[in-house]
C-alpha cells in the first residue's frame, strides 16, 4: 500500500489508525476480524 496509498496505518503507541481505499477496505475486510470486539467509546472533547 505505501507506494499506491491503498492502506496506510498510523501507529500511535496507544492507538492505531487503518486508512484504506474502498477496493482494499474490501478486500482485508477488518470489520469481519473485530465485530465481536468491545467498542470502547470516546467522549468529543469540550
Amino acid at each position: 500500500g505505501y507506494q499506491t496509498g491503498e492502506w496506510i496505518l498510523l501507529d500511535y503507541g496507544d492507538f492505531i489508525v487503518h486508512i484504506f481505499e474502498q477496493k482494499a477496505r474490501e478486500f482485508y475486510d477488518l470489520e469481519r476480524l473485530w465485530r465481536d470486539a468491545k467498542r470502547v467509546e470516546i467522549p468529543k472533547e469540550v
